[in-house]
């Protein structure tokens, strides 16, 4: 059997001319054939995981990671790319040549240092695991390509298709003249464009490069770039590439994608391990990978199939007892394993406006792109998981959650840089379900909104009397004058509890001495801090949204917590993109999360101490990950509608809402319905982007506080407790031998 490039076809020089201009412009930039032919397809990668120094390897998963990405254990020091060993003191990886942020890495053995018994990372020296492609398409829902090697594969399994597409695949070199000259008769005749003489060659950048339009124009290009691809590859790679590329229809509105998606698909196997009758009725479904599904249209796809094998038998590619015991079994018995879509359909659409805004033209024209994001696919992965197990627990221990519009949104990002690193907008177990909870759900915060009060308060309010974490506020029955009424704001647990220290008031998030306290300051001066912070309120918001009662997104929220992790003060815009760019590797567009400072980082800090107390011993309590400062706020909407919690550990924040589609009570607070998967993904997210808590900024300073009358005291005693204030924003100091006045209550 010839494998090797084949000469041009003499008929072939008399386009030269033509031909040459053809082929410079479609001469591949790089070296690869998948890139010389998919100049229009669309390829999502995640970002780069580095490793971090520090961390320990099971901590991080570096096995699971490794795996994701096709990596094979060894159990000594790899000799093949693709493979890696976990030793006692090492960890070697021979890592594979790849493409990574515009340039191509050669493929490299290299090693972490790691510390004997605990298996912590000693020195990464900034290595990288290369990214892992997401998704193919924005718009369609694809089953993961499961790619295969042609040497892999037995003849039984690929002579089948080339008896049914392209029998002279091996003796021609890129065009079939005889095909050519059968299909341009039927043409003339026709008047129109009926039939194609496409070789295998020409079916491949067809369905990678050009538009599906049938024109004249259309198959002269497609002849010319495959006589060029002839000429700089093998057979067996063309070859490998459209076993890799071919279309098998969908099952279950999922698109499927090359013979290994297929295989696994109908028959719950490789492709390697199919019989000759399972790869003749796939051969035959290429024609018409719906119309021949042997689910939907069994007795079709018998008849093609049938038909292959008649061409095989016709071709002697096969012994004909092989043949015959094809034929008696019948259609194959079908192994069904439901395929699931690449990547997230909410973020896949995320990108897909990005991209018209970017680069409209070619957005529009279909052409195609390589988009750089931000996301760790191992932890959205995980992160999809854990949603999608948190929710089937809620339904099991709730029974009136059962059969109800039950939805979830959840966000991890990089707030010292704006990177998104997972973003689950839906249940991965819906299909179909393309609602973005993540961006476009717009539901009351609750209490999550009181630290931005905070912000206010400790940074603007009351320079005469300063406010400070250990200020009393009274915790008594209040009534605020409305224009269509009274609102007398209740607490959660429908008590009064007299004086009460903003510290105290955040940790059990009490609502009344935030509803004085934001009155205190000003309501629209509150207001407008609450928008600073990236939320959206009316110009004349009711005083209710000092509780939440003001609608906002989980990305909205996100942003707005950024202003409490590292660096401090700064809210950062989530993106959730590096860079796009061409198939051939220009650049088009690049992304960086943009800042903004809304708050000095001494106020940041008062605000971040109280959420850390708030996780300690709070409503927030169970949410604290072992030897890592925590802070977060929970948060419950009204009539247990919406629930919330949102903190963070580091430069990392995450949020997580849990609530029902229809609006409807979930029924649940965000201590229990939003904070168990918080704590799920950040205990996986951390270990991966270890960061320190921020160092006291220089106005902090301690001080040693009573905490009857706020006064200072220079030592501890009985009633005195330590607490942090900005420098020059102290209550008075307790004078020896006078009796100072406490300092009043806030009202």
């Amino acid at each position: 059997m010839r494998s090797r490039r084949r000469r041009l076809p003499p008929a072939a020089f008399l386009f030269a001319p033509i031909a040459g201009l053809l082929i410079a412009a479609a001469a591949p930039a790089r070296a690869g054939l998948e890139d010389a032919v998919g100049r229009s397809e669309i390829r999502v990668y995640s970002a780069p995981f580095e490793i971090p120094a520090g961390s320990t390897v099971a901590g991080l998963d570096l096995a699971g990671r490794l795996e994701r990405l096709g990596y094979r254990r060894v159990h000594a020091r790899p000799r093949t790319a693709g493979e890696f060993f976990w030793g006692h003191e090492r960890f070697w990886v021979f890592q594979r040549a790849h493409e990574a942020a515009g340039f191509n890495r050669e493929e490299e053995l290299w090693s972490l240092e790691l510390e004997r018994g605990s298996g912590r990372i000693l020195s990464a020296d900034d290595r990288r695991l290369e990214p892992e492609l997401l998704a193919e398409s924005l718009v369609e829902a694809r089953a993961p390509r499961i790619p295969i090697r042609f040497a892999d594969l037995p003849d039984r399994v690929w002579r089948p298709l080339l008896a049914a597409e392209d029998a002279r695949f091996f003796d021609h070199s890129g065009l079939d003249t005889r095909g050519i000259a059968r299909a341009m008769l039927k043409n003339a005749r026709a008047g129109k464009v009926t039939q194609g003489g496409s070789t295998l060659t020409q079916q491949l950048i067809k369905m990678r490069d050009l538009t599906p339009k049938r024109t004249f124009g259309r198959k002269i290009s497609e002849a010319f770039r495959a006589l060029d691809l002839e000429a700089e590859f093998d057979k067996e790679e063309i070859l490998q590439a459209y076993l890799n590329a071919v279309y098998y229809g969908h099952l279950d509105g999922v698109s499927l994608y090359g013979i290994g998606a297929a295989a696994r698909a109908f028959f719950s196997k490789g492709p390697e391990d199919l019989t000759l009758g399972e790869a003749a009725l796939l051969a035959g479904m290429v024609q018409g990978p719906n119309g021949y599904s042997p689910e939907r249209n069994p007795e079709r796809a018998l008849a093609r199939q049938r038909w292959v094998l008649s061409r095989i038998e016709e071709l002697q590619w096969a012994p004909a007892p092989e043949i015959e015991r094809a034929r008696r079994q019948g259609l194959p018995r079908l192994k069904i394993t439901r395929p699931k879509a690449q990547g997230s359909p909410q973020l896949l659409a995320w990108l897909g406006e990005i991209f018209e805004e970017s680069a409209p033209k070619r957005a529009e024209e279909g052409r195609g792109a390589v988009f750089e994001t931000t996301l760790d696919a191992y932890l959205q992965a995980r992160a999809e998981s854990a949603l999608a197990a948190h929710l089937d627990r809620l339904r099991r221990q709730h029974r009136k959650l059962r059969g109800a519009p039950l939805g979830a949104a959840l966000l991890v990002m990089d707030a010292s840089t704006g990177e998104i690193l997972a973003d689950v907008g839906g249940d991965p177990d819906r299909p179909g379900d393309a609602f973005d909870r993540v961006r476009a759900a717009r539901r009351q915060p609750g209490s999550a909104v009181k630290p931005l009060v905070l912000l206010e308060a400790f940074e603007r309010c009351g320079r005469q009397a300063p406010v400070y974490p250990a200020r009393r506020v009274l915790d008594r029955a209040l009534r605020i004058p409305l224009a269509n009424g009274v609102w007398e704001p209740q607490n959660y647990d429908g008590r009064f509890h007299g004086a009460v220290t903003l510290r105290q008031a955040t940790v059990d998030s009490l609502n009344v001495p935030f509803v004085r306290l934001a009155r205190y300051c000003g309501f629209e001066t509150t207001a407008a801090r609450l928008r600073r912070a990236g939320l959206s309120l009316p110009k004349e918001a009711p005083p209710a949204f000092v509780l939440g009662a003001v609608e906002t997104s989980p990305l909205a929220l996100a942003e707005a917590f950024t202003t409490f992790a590292t660096p401090l003060g700064i809210r950062d815009r989530p993106t959730p993109l590096r860079r796009i760019a061409r198939p051939a590797g220009r650049t088009l567009d690049r992304f960086r999360g943009r800042s903004k400072r809304v708050a000095d980082d001494a106020t940041a800090y008062l605000v971040r101490d109280l959420l850390r107390d708030a996780v300690e011993r709070g409503t927030g309590r169970g949410a604290a990950l072992d030897g890592v400062e925590t802070w977060g706020k929970t948060g419950t909407s009204s009539d247990l509608r919406d629930a919330w919690f949102v903190g963070g550990a580091g430069a990392l924040v995450t949020v997580v809402w849990v609530g029902l589609d229809d609006g409807s009570p979930l029924g649940l607070t965000g201590s229990a319905a939003a904070l168990p998967l918080w704590k799920e993904v950040m205990e996986v997210a951390v270990p991966a982007y270890p960061s320190p808590p921020p160092s006291p900024p220089r106005e902090i300073v301690e001080r040693w506080v009573e905490e009857e009358t706020e006064l200072l005291l220079r030592r501890p005693r009985q009633g005195v407790r330590q607490e942090v204030f900005r420098r020059g924003f102290e209550p008075p100091r307790r004078r020896i031998y006078r009796i100072d006045s406490a300092v009043p209550i806030l009202q």
